[in-house]
């Protein structure tokens, strides 16, 4: 059975049409790239805000039972960036990590990375990731923390992910 993905843009002006989503199909690029295993991957776009990025969080993890959610955007300073604060709202357990070692890895790149907010986080069996919106730092990003997310997914539950090891290497523990 394929893992289901959803990727979450939020933005105010590509969900307007203002301008080409470069970030969603960035992910979904990287994902095919990288992943070995069936998925079926969507896309989202949304605008920015704290209800409109909780309410399809909720939807995401309740009823359509997605296994990841990888989120882009909305996770600088700005007064419309609420993508952490929503995340804050519907996850069950913060796996404050990830945004850690996104920053740490972008910071390598550009000063700004400071002023990122990212996080992750689970809700039932779905594991929740805010990747930043340019999509050069989301490879550097997923490239950083991806070798823990199969092993994350096996254990709240949720779908199984397999990686091309040539490209990069999942890590699950010897048994």
């Amino acid at each position: 059975m394929p893992v289901k993905i959803a990727v979450l843009t939020v933005s105010d002006r590509a969900s307007r049409g203002d301008y080409e989503d470069l970030g969603g199909p960035a992910v979904r690029a990287w994902l095919e790239r990288v992943m070995s295993s069936p998925a079926e991957i969507e896309i989202h776009v949304i605008p920015d805000g704290l209800e409109s990025v909780r309410d399809t969080l909720i939807r995401l993890c309740d009823v359509d039972q997605v296994d990841l959610v990888l989120t882009t955007g909305g996770t600088g300073p700005s007064s419309r960036d609420l993508t952490p604060e929503a995340m804050k709202a519907v996850m069950e357990k913060e796996l404050p990590g990830f945004g850690e070692l996104m920053r740490k890895v972008s910071l390598e790149q550009v000063p700004t990375a400071i002023l990122s907010r990212q996080t992750a986080g689970t809700r039932g069996r779905t594991l929740i990731i805010n990747l930043p919106g340019k999509p050069g730092s989301i490879d550097t990003c997923l490239t950083a923390v991806f070798p823990a997310v199969p092993f994350c997914l096996d254990l709240i539950g949720a779908g199984r992910i397999e990686t091309h090891d040539h490209i990069l290497k999942a890590f699950r523990p010897a048994k």
